[in-house]
């Protein structure tokens, strides 16, 4: 073969490999818009920040919240919306401030007749079924735990709502008006949830969580202030590379 030739074949070589690569590129840069285009329509990353949802799910925990399936739909969302169900765990905007994302257990469907006594819930009359829900020791609390209360008001709770649920009790029942619903947490003596402020409407709605992805052990108020026990202030490097997460918790459905 001529040194022409050579020249000519290395060229096209070249080029071949150039002309392979580029379609490989532009292949992969697709499937990667596609995907966080996805996971930005369907999936959104949350972490648990307060311990209102104990021990459902605990500071640190998180989570992946499906947006498509109880999500708002919007002219954005091309997925059908699940119907929401007592017991459904959502992710939801504050109503009191948009800018929050909070986390809690719906309780209440538009039209039930809710009530607490003695921090139990009744709907319609009939005792609700709860295994999530935890009564740590606490203080006794009426408005908490005998709501709709109307005798005195907590000093949490908003002085809208206040007003507002004067005009909707029925009986010494709350009535949820159609699109809102009640929630509460699972931590019942420990979170500020409807009680407080009112109702979730159905566009404050974001989604619900899936999966505990990651959890993250808090600091310990012992660590943080440097008072931890003098035979704790020296840790193995196993420790210190496995103790800072909740490993049993990795990938766990939440339910």
């Amino acid at each position: 073969m001529s040194d022409s030739s050579a020249s000519h074949a290395t060229v096209r070589s070249r080029e071949a490999q150039h002309h392979g690569y580029l379609p490989a590129l532009q292949s992969l840069l697709t499937i990667v818009v596609i995907a966080v285009f996805i996971i930005t329509l369907a999936i959104q990353p949350f972490r648990i920040p307060s311990e209102s949802m104990e021990p459902t799910l605990l500071v640190g925990d998180f989570l992946l919240v499906d947006k498509q399936g109880i999500g708002l739909q919007t002219g954005m969302n091309p997925f059908p919306s699940e119907k929401i169900r007592r017991g459904d765990i959502i992710v939801f905007h504050y109503p009191l401030d948009s800018s929050i994302h909070l986390i809690k257990r719906v309780i209440g469907l538009p039209g039930d007749h809710l009530k607490l006594h003695e921090g139990h819930v009744y709907i319609d009359g009939t005792a609700l079924n709860e295994p999530y829900a935890v009564y740590r020791p606490s203080s006794p609390d009426n408005f908490r735990d005998n709501f709709p209360r109307l005798q005195t008001a907590d000093p949490e709770i908003d002085s809208r709502w206040w007003v507002r649920m004067h005009t909707l009790i029925d009986n010494g029942e709350l009535i949820i008006p159609a699109g809102n619903y009640f929630v509460l947490g699972d931590n019942r003596n420990d979170s500020e949830d409807s009680r407080y402020w009112g109702f979730v409407p159905r566009e404050n709605i974001v989604g619900r969580p899936v999966l505990i992805y990651f959890s993250l052990r808090p600091t310990s108020t012992a660590e943080l202030n440097g008072t931890q026990s003098p035979e704790r202030t020296h840790f193995s490097l196993l420790e210190s590379v496995l103790g800072f997460a909740r490993w049993d918790r990795t990938f766990s459905i939440v339910r």
